[in-house]
């Protein structure tokens, strides 16, 4: 549901209030990490929870496994 909000200036920057009801219904508070994906063509943002990123150990065993099934999984794929 689109909202019509005005950008204000805080500072030397520039900001959009996000309504309560928002926030709420999305689970951000203050100091959520927000991802901002600028459309120029389309003139438009879109603010979303970012992607979670895979801690170290995860990354760790996924690149081992691959190396030890590398010639398995290239034939799976085939």
């Amino acid at each position: 549901m689109a909202t019509l909000q005005k950008a204000i200036r805080i500072g030397s920057s520039i900001a959009v209030v996000i309504p309560k009801k928002s926030l709420k219904s999305l689970g951000i508070k203050a100091g959520t990490s927000l991802a901002l994906d600028i459309d120029e063509k389309k003139q438009r943002f879109i603010v979303s929870h970012p992607a979670p990123i895979a801690d170290a150990e995860l990354l760790d065993w996924s690149e081992r496994f691959i190396k030890r099934y590398r010639v398995a999984l290239e034939a799976l794929a085939q």
